[in-house]
């Protein structure tokens, strides 16, 4: 029986007082690589901070890697963040401390003590992005797609069951698009990581297909084989 990683049931999902999507249902299995694209101000980012937390679930039912979205307040949301990674556009690392302290400022963030085992994780993950001799190096010595290889490390920290990237490679080239996209696969197939990945780049979506989700007119419209020409 396959794992469903996300599970959303007849959800609205508001913005404030303004409903944005309604009547949502989405479903994400383990390993699944899902695209979520649509026009800006369609819903998109909302339903991504819907699955994190960011944005309270009202009305209907969701379960996030195994999280009730319903049940979800503030001391919940970073134990549902444990279990999932986040990669943003703009990489938000920060810029006063190397990558090795970048990450070492999320595990501690998330509850871990030991200082050899956040070695040895912090070690795991940059090698898993092919960054393993650039822990010292600052953020203004990564170019954008170091960064964002930082970035997805960062999301592997936890070992997640989920990552949710928001247009991970809008601010890189297509070379360094390639890069990514061929890590964010490898992550999926190889670790059995689900990744929903909200885009705009249709080149990238033709180049590595997989199933495509829109939001379109204030619903979620689900179809493996939609056009996206």
């Amino acid at each position: 029986m396959q794992e469903n990683i996300i599970d959303l049931r007849h959800v609205n999902i508001y913005q404030g007082n303004n409903l944005v999507l309604q009547d949502v249902n989405f479903k994400v299995q383990k390993g699944e690589f899902v695209y979520l694209v649509g026009k800006t101000g369609t819903g998109k980012s909302s339903l991504l901070k819907t699955m994190y937390g960011d944005l309270r679930l009202k009305e209907g039912d969701g379960t996030v890697v195994g999280f009730n979205l319903r049940d979800m307040d503030w001391k919940k949301v970073p134990f549902l963040r444990r279990n999932l990674g986040v990669v943003f556009q703009d990489f938000q690392l920060l810029t006063d401390r190397n990558v090795n302290d970048n990450l070492r400022f999320v595990v501690r963030a998330t509850g871990w003590k030991d200082e050899k085992l956040m070695d040895e994780k912090i070690i795991d993950v940059l090698d898993k992005v092919g960054l393993k001799s650039k822990g010292f190096k600052m953020p203004f010595e990564l170019s954008g797609g170091e960064q964002q290889r930082v970035d997805i490390a960062r999301a592997l920290l936890n070992s997640p069951k989920l990552i949710l990237a928001d247009e991970p490679t809008g601010n890189l080239d297509p070379e360094t698009s390639d890069e990514i996209m061929q890590l964010l696969f490898h992550i999926s197939r190889d670790y059995g990581t689900a990744i929903v990945m909200a885009t705009h780049d249709y080149i990238v979506i033709n180049k590595y297909p997989a199933r495509t989700v829109r939001t379109e007119r204030g619903r979620v419209i689900d179809n493996a084989s939609i056009n996206i020409t």
